[in-house]
């Protein structure tokens, strides 16, 4: 069965199939703010929409991250790491020269078990 979670006119923002979340891409809303600034957002929306769904951070299978700012990648990875305890890092792909709208340095998907 498929449930679909927070609609708009071109995408579902959430998707569970089998027990396994999918999580389409996040922005960060404050465009002022630095890749860890982004970065930090993004992984809030995440935790959100983990818990609206019934599932954690802790859950996260695979994580797919598009930067516009790949030498900002190390900014990112300090977030990253405080945000996740080494025992609970899912797999990801971080990829650079993503086109990506103004301002924004960085989008990211993610996968996760219920």
């Amino acid at each position: 069965m498929i449930k679909r979670h927070i609609g708009s006119k071109i995408h579902h923002r959430v998707v569970e199939h089998n027990g396994t979340i999918y999580i389409g891409g996040l922005v960060a809303n404050d465009k002022q703010q630095d890749m860890k600034g982004q970065a930090n957002e993004i992984f809030k929306k995440i935790d959100d929409l983990l818990q609206h769904v019934g599932s954690r951070k802790e859950n996260l299978l695979s994580v797919t991250i598009y930067s516009a700012a790949f030498d900002q990648r190390d900014a990112f990875n300090d977030a990253w790491s405080d945000w996740l305890a080494p025992s609970d890092l899912p797999v990801r792909a971080y990829i650079g020269g993503a086109e990506l709208s103004p301002g924004t340095l960085v989008e990211v998907t993610a996968i996760a078990a219920k």
